[in-house]
């Protein structure tokens, strides 16, 4: 009687499911995992340097090395000079806050403080609300030509401002053209010299800074202004708005950030101007167009009170970062 043929479960495999055989003899799982698993063992890992928390501040390091060494250090300068009586060489005498103390009874630091957050609605108030406007009807208008007026308008940027100083002056001088416009205009009562009149010459100096200003704010606005989609405006006409209504219901909302970034600027500008003062009334007559930056340069190099100069620096410098802290967060909270 012949024997029947005994199978194993291997001879199965080989004779019923030959691809199977196949991928046994192969050595590799079923399902394709051993390809995903030579793919995972060939991906490299990151290192342990690049996971690192501190890659990130290296990258920033270059750059707050030459911010320290052309800022931070020679604020901190300033601070030690300012606890200490100095005439800018030979021996010095610490004197601890004394020169904070006599600053808070200073007549003179009190009246260019006083000058310094005037010029602000100058510098910053008139330029912000001019130029909203005039960006709003640059916008709604579509004027022609917008890459030279825009060329023009922040002309007064880009020209050094002892130089803009100088200009001005022969405008406002007794026989300078704004006075020959008013005598033409048969207001000759309104003449006068209006840099050497204590009730005029701040005012003069702020109007320079207006118009030195006013491009740039301008530009921001129309920087912002471009972003919004053309479909608000068209459906706000359908709904029948006007000007005015488009202007603070859509215009107004959408650049609260360009105009938080221009009276960053501008207050900045408006309380550190020195070249203006300088070139134009050296801070008088009296103190009438005094501000903080002459004076540190007054007591610094006339009164060679170089503590007191630095008492001033430190001072204004807190001024200016807390008023566009306060500035920020402001606008941060609006938008």
């Amino acid at each position: 009687m012949p024997s029947r043929p005994t199978s194993t479960p291997g001879s199965l495999a080989s004779a019923g499911h030959p691809a199977s055989a196949d991928h046994a003899a192969s050595g590799a799982p079923a399902g394709g995992r051993g390809d995903g698993s030579a793919r995972r063992r060939g991906r490299s890992r990151p290192s342990a340097v690049v996971r690192s928390r501190a890659v990130p501040y290296l990258f920033i390091l270059p750059a707050f090395l030459v911010y320290g060494a052309f800022a931070l250090y020679p604020l901190g300068r300033a601070a030690q000079f300012s606890l200490f009586e100095w005439r800018g060489f030979g021996p010095s005498t610490f004197v601890g806050l004394q020169n904070y103390v006599d600053l808070a009874g200073d007549a003179d630091f009190r009246a260019a403080l006083g000058n310094a957050l005037i010029l602000i609605v100058f510098y910053a108030v008139i330029p912000l609300v001019v130029g909203l406007v005039l960006a709003a009807i640059l916008r709604r208008g579509q004027v022609r030509g917008m890459g030279f007026f825009r060329t023009v308008v922040f002309l007064p940027q880009v020209i050094a401002l002892v130089v803009v100083a100088v200009a001005w002056r022969r405008i406002y001088a007794p026989n300078g053209l704004l006075n020959d416009l008013l005598s033409a205009a048969g207001l000759d009562g309104l003449t006068r010299g209006w840099l050497g009149d204590p009730g005029t010459a701040l005012i003069a100096v702020g109007f320079i800074g207006t118009w030195v200003q006013m491009g740039l704010v301008m530009l921001l606005m129309l920087s912002g202004m471009s972003r919004i989609p053309g479909e608000l405006f068209e459906a706000a006409r359908l709904d029948g708005a006007g000007p005015l209504r488009e202007f603070f219901a859509i215009t107004l909302p959408a650049v609260r950030g360009e105009i938080t970034v221009a009276l960053v600027l501008t207050i900045i500008a408006a309380l550190k101007t020195f070249d203006l003062v300088y070139m134009t009334t050296s801070g008088g007559p009296g103190n009438a167009t005094t501000v903080p930056s002459y004076e540190v340069y007054l007591r610094a190099f006339d009164l060679r009170e170089v503590g007191s100069a630095s008492a001033v620096a430190i001072v204004l410098t807190l001024v200016i970062f807390a008023i566009n802290l306060g500035v920020t967060r402001i606008g941060e909270r609006q938008s």
